[in-house]
């Protein structure tokens, strides 16, 4: 047998090679859109302009690493080999695979570079991130089904797409998590147990295209008018190379994750792991045990995705792994989702797992091509020991704060912009805004106007309206949704936690915070799920896993889906198109998915019954969907997600008919897109004069009002809106047609008349001899 290189734990990662290339070697720039790559040499500055010189000049040079990711084996040693921490070959494989080494790769190429400090950084700059693309597409890779043999990313640059989405008025697309994710166990991978989300590398998941198919979606987009949205994971990564190194105690791995090594003699405290699996959960009781004599900080504020048996606490505990000189280890590690996505360590005195998370955004930016990045699970950065009683503080914790303002700050540097998705109180939402991600999820109001769709009312959703204002919260530094890849989240953090005691007030009586969240997804849970919409199905204690059109079925009564009718789809699409009113006339950005596009109708329980028997449901409602009508006979995706049933047929047909839903959304986003609504300030949301009535009042940047009313119900309707924002004498014009229809008022006021869910998009004209050009 062969000598096994010795593995030299004092040697610095940096040095450490990848396929004969020490990682400082220079990376060669990516050709320029149209011109195809050739082997001479194209000195930068000189001859054709590539994607990111053209459309963000301020970007440093794009580079690409001449080899990365790799791993030659020399001499006679040819794998499989025992893979152990022992073993030199084993360990330098990991290194070659992990993020932390291509972190460092890519930190080396940047450093000192001029072009690094032309743009500002340190204020988000909500409108900009709006101007540069407001309507987006959301995309989810394992269920859009492409041409035979096409792959996701290749997709999603196609020409014929882009030109839909031109005719749409989409402007970008958030492509969802596409690098490998998942987990490695000895040589082999393991699959992703959340979607993606569970990131263990820089490289594409060839299951998704290649690197080359996401820097030719950029150009794609770029030639229409667009742009591409990546994601990043600042939380957490998957059980990939860098966790393999960490439970090896190597070099700087360990000091990634919140992870505590608990030595031999107190491995009584652990729990043994079961066979088979390389970690197991700690019960409450071991939890307290290890926070007692020590080792962890023991209880956070809640745990995400509990399940019985599960997962009972944010806390795992590995098996024992032995390191680099063949010593055992035992580590309980952190991981605020599943036990597959340990948590990332911002503090650590190594500051390994901010440089991990940097270079990963900066290769989405820098070297793939992306314009923004989705910040994942970025509000669980920081975590704290209380006092002995009291949860560890979790949420809302300073160093979250900080390390978003980072990641924020070094996008902005390179001229992209950011947002985060994630489920918090407005407060931490108004906090972040002042100096983290530019742009934040709306699930402050999304809980909400799916009440007032429920319940033909829409008190409760004037009422978080309003809530936002007061806490100063910029509508236009929110992203508005549809369906999206999760749950329709209804736990209404802001009111359940940190408001939990504050006096509130619906339908006439007054309730704390807690109870009034706790009623309000009572209502949802009866008016959407069980009887009403058998389809439905509550995920944990998240929300309710669903797509918007079944929503809708199940609010206007419809609970068998395979006997819709013409006249129910219109019913629907009426609705959908209504949501769509909501978040598009408003402040912000609009976002939208296949499955909203399609009209997608969820899968049934039985159809994906193996992905939900741990519990995650929403694998119903992210049925394959053909946006296109790219593989009419397929009968799922080429992930293996089974096709679902769609009521409004692909983009092509779509837009050769004037009342599909395509095109009519195309007619209420040019209106938005024409007047500057995306980028206006909500100044008022008044009382309504019927239940079912939602009226906002904004000042768009020309300095104009305009006002946006719609319908929450299924009858025609009649009432004033009455504000004091509303100028006395000025011309209530409809942007739809341009026609006037009345004028405000000497209370401030005008009538309105509504359809079954209409809506429409007014301005308020002060200057009768006002030119018309105001209105277009």
């Amino acid at each position: 047998m062969s000598q096994q290189p010795e593995v030299d734990t004092g040697t610095d990662v940096r040095s450490q090679p990848t396929d004969g290339v020490e990682r400082g070697t220079e990376m060669a720039p990516i050709p320029a859109p149209g011109v195809e790559a050739s082997g001479e040499e194209h000195e930068p500055g000189v001859g054709d302009i590539n994607f990111d010189e053209q459309f963000y000049p301020a970007r440093p040079r794009a580079l690409r690493p001449r080899a990365r990711r790799k791993l030659t084996f020399t001499g006679d040693l040819t794998p499989p080999f025992e893979p152990v921490g022992t073993n030199g070959a084993y360990v330098e494989w990991l290194v070659n695979q992990s993020m932390l080494g291509d972190a460092t790769m890519l930190a080396r190429q940047l450093s000192g570079q001029s072009s690094m400090w032309n743009n500002p950084f340190a204020h988000p700059n909500p409108r900009r991130a709006v101007d540069t693309a407001s309507v987006w597409f959301t995309a989810y890779p394992l269920s859009l089904i492409t041409r035979p043999r096409q792959s996701f990313l290749s997709a999603l640059g196609a020409d014929d797409l882009w030109d839909a989405f031109e005719q749409i008025g989409i402007k970008a697309v958030h492509t969802g998590p596409v690098k490998m994710a998942g987990g490695i166990s000895g040589w082999e991978p393991t699959p992703s147990i959340d979607g993606h989300f569970d990131r263990i590398a820089m490289a594409m998941d060839p299951l998704f295209g290649t690197e080359d198919e996401f820097r030719g979606m950029c150009e794609s987009a770029a030639a229409h008018g667009g742009t591409v949205i990546d994601d990043i994971v600042p939380g957490h990564t998957g059980k990939g190379a860098d966790f393999r190194l960490a439970e090896m105690n190597y070099r700087d791995y360990p000091g990634i994750y919140h992870m505590v090594e608990v030595p031999e003699e107190g491995w009584e405290l652990l729990p043994d792991v079961p066979e088979g699996e390389d970690s197991v959960n700690l019960d409450a009781a071991c939890e307290r045990k290890l926070q007692d004599a020590g080792y962890i900080i023991g209880e956070l504020q809640r745990v995400i995705f509990y399940e019985p048996g599960v997962k009972e606490t944010n806390w795992s505990a590995t098996r024992p792994v032995a390191d680099t000189k063949g010593t055992r280890r035992r580590w309980v590690y952190l991981h605020y989702f599943k036990a597959g996505q340990p948590s990332i360590n911002w503090l650590d005195p190594t500051f390994a797992g901010m440089r991990l998370v940097m270079g990963d955004a900066l290769h989405s930016l820098l070297d793939l091509g992306s314009g923004g990045l989705r910040l994942d699970a970025n509000g669980f950065l920081g975590v704290e020991r209380s006092s002995e009683e009291s949860p560890a503080w979790s949420e809302g914790h300073p160093l979250s704060e900080t390390a978003n303002q980072l990641i924020g700050s070094m996008v902005r540097k390179v001229g992209g912009f950011t947002f985060q998705e994630l489920n918090l109180t407005m407060d931490d939402i108004k906090a972040t805004s002042a100096s983290g991600p530019d742009l934040s999820y709306d699930f402050i109001t999304r809980p909400g106007y799916h009440h007032a769709l429920a319940t033909a009312d829409t008190e409760f959703l004037r009422l978080v309206l309003r809530e936002g204002m007061r806490i100063g919260i910029d509508q236009a530094s929110l992203v508005h949704a549809l369906q999206n890849h999760d749950e329709l989240t209804y736990e209404l953090v802001h009111f359940a936690t940190t408001h939990r005691d504050d006096p509130y007030t619906l339908g006439g009586v007054e309730m704390p915070g807690h109870e009034l969240a706790e009623h309000v997804r009572e209502t949802l849970r009866q008016k959407i799920t069980g009887e009403a919409g058998p389809y439905n199905a509550i995920f944990t204690q998240n929300g309710i896993a669903c797509t918007s059109a079944s929503v809708i079925t199940a609010t206007l009564g419809m609970t068998d889906l395979e006997s819709l009718s013409e006249d129910d789809v219109e019913r629907v699409r009426r609705a959908h198109l209504l949501l769509a009113m909501y978040n598009a006339w408003q402040p912000g950005v609009f976002a939208l998915s296949g499955w909203d596009l399609c009209g997608t109708l969820p899968l049934s329980r039985e159809q994906v019954k193996s992905l939900i028997r741990t519990g995650d449901t929403r694998w119903v409602e992210r049925g394959a969907h053909d946006l296109m009508g790219w593989n009419p006979e397929a009968t799922q995706s080429a992930s293996g997600m089974l096709r679902a049933t769609s009521l409004y047929g692909p983009l092509p047909e779509q837009l050769q008919d004037p009342q599909s839903f395509a095109s009519r959304l195309a007619a209420l986003l040019a209106v938005r897109e024409t007047h500057g609504i995306a980028t206006g300030a909500l100044l008022d949301v008044p009382d309504v004069s019927h239940p079912s009535m939602l009226v906002m009042v904004n000042r768009l940047a020309v300095g104009a009002i305009q006002v946006t009313a719609l319908n929450f119900g299924e009858e025609d309707i009649r009432g004033t809106v009455i504000s004091g924002e509303l100028p006395v004498g000025g011309r209530v014009v409809d942007l739809t047609t341009g026609e006037q229809l009345t004028e405000v008022d000497t209370l401030g006021s005008f009538r309105v008349g509504l359809g079954p869910f209409e809506g429409v998009a007014l301005i308020i004209k002060e200057d009768a001899d006002e030119t018309e050009e105001a209105t277009r």
